[in-house]
This record gives structure tokens, C-alpha cells and sequence, in this order.
């Protein structure tokens, strides 16, 4: 009866694990349809503005790529924090496990937004949006 009862805590154990790794995936998921979004949006606003040589469009995309930038940081900080709560239950006994999916205890040190938003892989990411932007509008001009 107790090995029945370990391997139930085990399978439950792997359960969770598999319900927060599938948030990490949703969270890193969403982060790649932001910075597709994000390209997608800035281009069809430079061809606007090559077409009609307006550069109204290129000063657009100035309000776009922050939007994005910041929603983009959103995503990598919860990614980050569900990541912690994968490794605390991980880490955990099986019997000590309490099943939350709340991350929200490790939104702290590099896991808040704004470090999410200037973390090391979405500032060369949108600091080079951010230049092209400025280098097309001289060149519209």
C-alpha cells in the first residue's frame, strides 16, 4: 500500500511539473510572437513611409517598439519566475508539495518586469530596432 502511495505522490509530483513547464513554454512562446509582432509592425511602418516618403510612420513605430519592448519584458520575467517554482518543486519531496502554480514568490531580485525588460536578450534586440528606426528616418529625409 505505500509503494501504491509513493508512486501515486510520484506521478503527481510529475504532473505539476508538467503544467509549469507548459506555462514556461506558453511564456517564452508569447515572447516570440511579441518581437514577430514587433518586427512585423516597424517594417510595414518603414515601407509606409518609403512610399509615401511621410515620416509620420517611422515616428509610429516609436510608440510600437516601447509597447512591445515593455509586454515583451512582461513575458521573460513570468517565464523566469515559473522556471524557480519548476526547479522549487523539483527540488521538493513529494509529500511536502502543495500543487499552486503561483510564481509570485519569486518575483523578486532579476525576476521583476523591469529587469525583464532590460534583461541581456531584449536590449540588443530592440536597442537595434530602436537604431534602424532612427538611421531609416535620416535616410527617408
Amino acid at each position: 500500500m505505500a509503494n501504491f502511495l509513493n508512486t501515486k505522490q510520484m506521478e503527481n509530483k510529475r504532473k505539476h511539473l508538467e503544467f509549469i513547464q507548459s506555462v514556461i513554454a506558453r511564456m517564452n512562446s508569447n515572447s516570440f510572437l511579441i518581437k514577430g509582432w514587433s518586427i512585423t509592425l516597424v517594417s510595414a511602418l518603414f515601407a509606409l513611409a518609403a512610399k509615401d516618403a511621410n515620416l509620420n510612420f517611422v515616428l509610429v513605430s516609436y510608440i510600437g517598439i516601447p509597447i512591445f519592448w515593455v509586454l515583451d519584458g512582461f513575458y521573460i520575467s513570468q517565464e523566469r519566475q515559473y522556471r524557480d517554482l519548476y526547479n522549487k518543486v523539483s527540488e521538493t519531496p513529494e509529500t511536502n508539495i502543495d500543487y499552486k502554480m503561483d510564481a509570485t514568490e519569486f518575483d523578486k531580485g532579476d525576476r521583476t518586469w523591469l529587469c525583464g525588460i532590460f534583461s541581456k536578450t531584449l536590449i540588443p534586440f530592440y536597442g537595434i530596432s530602436v537604431l534602424t528606426t532612427l538611421t531609416i528616418m535620416f535616410l527617408i529625409k
